[in-house]
């Protein structure tokens, strides 16, 4: 069974930085690609940006590009989000997932193939 769980949220003023983090248990973490969603109140879950297995590649939505970077530390079984220049349409509930295709070297960013999430981190950005 792998587990994730989710740190770093909290309450930023607009213009500030925040840097999630998703420690991830199992010894297959590095073979699988993750991925940040959020979800805000009323709105589906949208995927926010994903990497793949080996970290050579990522995703970013539109809204966070240029903003957000995903990263990941295999040795360390961990994900990360350094999110900058938050706004506060970025608030919302973060979590972190893990894909369910092995090694795949194709980046999904429907929620519908994540087979494991996190708890969620709550990241409020006031203006």
């Amino acid at each position: 069974q792998v587990r994730l769980v989710e740190s770093g949220g909290g309450l930023v003023q607009a213009g500030g930085s925040l840097r999630l983090s998703c420690a991830a248990s199992g010894r297959t973490f590095g073979r699988y690609p993750m991925a940040w969603f959020r979800q805000s109140p009323g709105k589906e879950r949208e995927c926010v940006a994903v990497i793949n297995w080996s970290g050579d590649t990522t995703y970013y939505a539109d809204s966070v590009k240029g903003r957000f970077t995903i990263s990941r530390d295999n040795a360390r079984n961990t994900v990360y989000l350094q999110m900058n220049s938050l706004r506060p349409e970025d608030t919302a509930v973060y979590y972190c997932a893990r894909d369910s295709r092995y090694q795949s070297p194709v980046i999904y960013t429907s929620p519908d193939g994540y087979n494991y999430w996190g708890q969620g981190t709550q990241v409020t950005v006031s203006s």
